[in-house]
């Protein structure tokens, strides 16, 4: 179901989950709402919770504490396997297996199951359907789990790093195969990847965690029409925080950079930028943190 009426793909109010074998708390009070029919970027630093957080969605971990809906319904029950794919970063199989073999499984374990879906991702990969899954490269593997995934025809997918091992070309070929099943069939696609430039280029919203927490939660063109570079005298500085959300902010000499969300008209004389969506995401990712240059002296750096 898609549409205004249709439930979020993912919604949560107050989740937490602990790891109890670590002594912390992995997501803490996280409130957010992802619509349906989005592909969306889930972004934080190794540790953030991401990884925990799809683990919960897919109904592998349950929550200590709050609530976490996908598609409307409790993760783990018998609706959401049926409509809910994960693709986690280990990809699970059995290496004993043909990648025929696989497939098979899949479809005896899902009454909706599209075999044609299954195959493209492996056909396009040139996997021999003989072939051991034991004996394939990492990249093989990979598409094996993505052909497993999208057989299922998932109303929302959930994928957790998982092109990490291909190469640039392969990615942004499974990324367009993966938009256009977006655009044809509405399916949900929520995405944890720290290439941030391709997440840029396919996203639509964007999930911020730091810490187990939510940064942001946010369509992906909206956050980037409300933050800005700004670069001018020191002296004027302290005036942004009240008038602002200053996300990151350096100051060297007399000059001032600073990535602000901004919450009205600039005052003060400053050189005003708007950052792409990697810059802003870096900054949210490195707010707070000591000896980091600020989005827009980096991209000078760079150039």
């Amino acid at each position: 179901m898609t549409g205004p009426d249709a439930p979020a793909a993912l919604s949560a109010t107050g989740l937490g989950f602990r790891y109890r074998t670590r002594g912390g708390w992995a997501l803490r009070d996280c409130e957010f709402t992802v619509p349906g029919g989005r592909i969306t970027a889930l972004v934080g630093r190794n540790g953030a919770g991401k990884s925990t957080l799809l683990h919960l969605a897919g109904g592998l971990l349950r929550a200590d504490s709050g609530e976490l809906c996908v598609l409307g319904t409790a993760p783990g029950t018998s609706e959401a396997r049926a409509r809910v794919a994960l693709l986690a970063q280990d990809k699970p199989l059995y290496p004993r297996f043909t990648v025929a073999d696989t497939l098979r499984m899949g479809q005896k374990l899902n009454s909706a199951w599209d075999q044609a879906a299954a195959e493209q991702p492996v056909r396009e990969g040139d996997i021999p359907l003989h072939a051991r899954v034991g004996e394939l490269s990492s990249g093989q593997r990979t598409r094996v789990a993505l052909g497993l995934a999208l057989g299922k025809r998932p109303e929302l997918l959930l994928l957790d790093e998982p092109m990490a091992d291909l190469d640039p070309v392969a990615r942004a070929g499974i990324m367009a195969g993966l938009m256009a099943e977006a655009a044809e069939r509405g399916m949900s696609i929520v995405l944890s990847s720290h290439v941030l430039p391709e997440l840029e280029e396919t996203c639509d919203w964007v999930l911020v965690l730091r810490d187990g927490r939510v940064e942001l939660s946010e369509d992906a063109e909206a956050v980037r029409e409300s933050h800005a570079v700004l670069t001018g005298h020191a002296d004027q500085a302290d005036v942004l925080a009240g008038q602002h959300t200053v996300v990151q902010r350096r100051t060297a000499g007399r000059q001032t950079t600073a990535l602000i969300r901004q919450r009205g008209p600039l005052r003060g004389d400053w050189h005003v930028e708007r950052p792409r969506l990697e810059d802003i995401l870096i900054g949210y990712l490195q707010a707070g943190d000591p000896g980091h240059p600020a989005p827009a002296e980096r991209t000078e750096a760079a150039a």
